[in-house]
Formats: structure tokens, sequence, C-alpha cells
């Protein structure tokens, strides 16, 4: 499991012209999944995303997690971090989890998240999807379970 997180003051996702999930400030979630992936991995990344002190204290330093903020979370799916470019033009998939497995993890992933108190907002998985989103910092961590 591999997770683009950015730290963004505002987000949202569109599906053909409709707002499906948006958030103030917080982190806007890319998730992608490969075939081996579990239900442990994408416990152990809700976990560490929930945890992870990247907004900035009274100092200046980053020493606070989303929850102490009050953030939210925008997660949406992308089979495409699993691209593989090493050879042609065109990215192979074959890495990124055939939808009928990736789709019910990456609910179980959201609703990890939730259950550790954090409000997510989200795309509509497999749809051709509108994101807009203003990065904070900027501030870009990627977040793996292998």
């Amino acid at each position: 499991m591999k997770v683009v997180l950015q730290r963004s003051k505002k987000a949202s996702v569109t599906v053909d012209g409709i707002v499906t999930g948006a958030i103030d400030h917080g982190y806007v979630l890319l998730v992608g999944l490969t075939h081996n992936d579990t239900q442990e991995d994408a416990a152990y990344v809700a976990k560490k995303i929930a945890g992870l002190r990247l907004f900035e204290d009274e100092d200046g330093k980053m020493n606070r997690s989303i929850d102490e903020t009050g953030g939210g979370i925008l997660s949406v799916s992308q089979f495409t971090l699993y691209g593989d470019t090493r050879k042609g033009r065109r990215p192979s998939f074959i890495e990124a989890a055939r939808p009928e497995a990736a789709e019910p993890l990456y609910d179980y992933f959201n609703e990890q998240l939730r259950s550790l108190g954090l409000t997510v907002k989200t795309g509509v998985f497999g749809a051709m999807m509108d994101v807009e989103l203003v990065n904070d910092g900027p501030v870009t961590i990627i977040v793996e379970s292998k």
C-alpha cells in the first residue's frame, strides 16, 4: 500500500461536476493498493497517518498531529501510484490491485481512519475525478506499508 499525503489548506474532489468530498485544512491522501495488500497494511498506514506530526506548533515546528488541529482528510483512490515506467513510454499498471480487491480495502482503510477519530471525505472509487487543493507548505510525504 502506498499513500501520497499532501498537507493542504483546503481541498475538494469533483465527479461529473458534483463535489463528492471537501475539507478545509488537513490532508489529501492519494491511495494506491497493490495485489498483496491486506487489512493489516491498511490499518498500519491509517494509524501511521493519524499519528504523524506534520502541523506546526506555537514555535513553528512540525509537532502537531491532524487530530490536534481539527483537520480533515480527503481520501482519493489512485491506482496510478503503481504505474511502472521503466519500459517504453506508456506506464504499466499490472502492480495495481484489481478494482474488485482494491475497492473493499480502500473502504476499509477509510473506516480505519474514521475509527481513529478523524473526519474523512472521499472521491468516488474508479471514477474520473477532478482534485483541487491548496498545498500547505508544501508538505508531501509518502507512507508505505511495506
